[in-house]
């Protein structure tokens, strides 16, 4: 079953459950979803383009939360974090650590590159890769801080 197929399915289910915060996540989640089609004005996104919507949801819910701890709103951060947990459910296995390391290496093996400077090269192999598998940002660290050991070994 489709992820665009899927979501209202679990918002079904979670109207009948009496699930007030799942219900609200997922009514936002579809609607956001919608915006996108239509914004495309192509029909129905593909999965991939449904997860590209999911993590940019969970992106702003982890802005949110970084927000609300600088504020001192505990309450705010934790009604986001469930949230988030929400939205989580919906996205494809993430990767560990070592598993975005290890892509990495590939992909600066690809693009040959040597310094720090071919950090654009390496993200552009990398990206549609790790699209919705890893945090954009672990990944642009990871890459980094390899790229630094081969620029600091030559």
């Amino acid at each position: 079953m489709s992820l665009r197929n899927k979501i209202p399915e679990d918002l079904k289910n979670a109207l009948r459950n009496k699930n007030a915060v799942e219900l609200s996540v997922l009514r936002m989640l579809q609607s956001a979803i919608r915006n996108k089609e239509i914004e495309k004005n192509k029909g129905e996104l593909t999965n991939e383009e449904v997860i590209e919507v999911i993590g940019s949801e969970i992106k702003k819910r982890k802005e949110s939360i970084e927000g609300y701890m600088k504020g001192q709103r505990q309450d705010l951060a934790d009604k986001e974090k469930v949230e988030l947990d929400v939205l989580i459910k919906y996205m494809p296995k993430q990767m560990t650590d070592e598993e975005v390391r290890e892509e990495v290496r590939k992909a600066i093996q690809e693009a040959e590159a040597k310094t720090i400077k071919e950090l654009g090269k390496v993200m552009k192999i990398l990206m549609p890769r790790m699209k919705g598998k890893a945090d954009g940002a672990l990944v642009n660290k990871v890459a980094k801080e390899e790229l630094e050991k081969i620029e600091g070994s030559s």
